[in-house]
């Protein structure tokens, strides 16, 4: 595997990567979301993880046996994105609103070779069920973790006890970066 260069600068995705004992340098996209669309469609989150893996690959145009990784998580419930909350009263509103009840999420993960600009993208989901909150669950997490940088208001891996009922699927996922997809698409011919 040739070099690995991931366009986020989030640190839960850096971390799975190093889990997956790859070797990698981070290179943030700077490509601006669009925050006006709240229905979901997949094809709405796999474009934002091309858009921003295409941003990062047009930084680095013509590296041989270089990929560079995009990805977008979303967070679901009734059919609606919740993005990340711009203050407290929105990031209870989400909370409280996912509490005792099953939503999913969707990462979608982009991979391009710069040199030739062939990509592949893979969509993983994953069904996260809230045990019912109490208010001040809610406000303890929000005062504790303040998570305005978490889709849906919340980072799976730094829950309390009591919050999550079950998950179905990858948590990894749920966390940013599906492994799985990921290896398999890293395997993949993008000459």
């Amino acid at each position: 595997m040739g070099k690995i260069i991931l366009g986020s600068s989030s640190p839960r995705r850096a971390n799975i990567l190093k889990q997956l004992k790859l070797d990698f340098e981070i290179s943030p996209s700077s490509y601006a979301e669009p925050h006006d669309k709240t229905d979901f469609s997949y094809e709405f989150v796999e474009s934002l993880a091309y858009n921003k893996a295409l941003d990062v690959a047009k930084k680095h145009y013509g590296s041989q046996n270089t990929l560079v990784i995009g990805a977008d998580t979303i967070v679901v419930v009734d059919n609606r994105i919740l993005g990340k909350p711009t203050d407290r009263q929105e990031a209870y509103a989400m909370l409280n609103l996912l509490s005792g009840r099953t939503h999913f999420v969707v990462t979608s993960v982009a991979v391009i070779n710069p040199e030739n600009f062939k990509y592949k993208v893979k969509s993983t989901t994953t069904y996260v069920t809230f045990e019912k909150l109490t208010p001040e669950q809610i406000e303890f997490y929000i005062e504790n973790f303040k998570p305005f940088d978490k889709a849906g208001a919340y980072g799976i891996q730094e829950l309390p006890e009591g919050f999550i009922k079950s998950v179905e699927g990858e948590l990894d996922n749920v966390i940013g970066l599906p492994a799985a997809a990921l290896l398999e698409m890293l395997q993949d011919d993008y000459n």
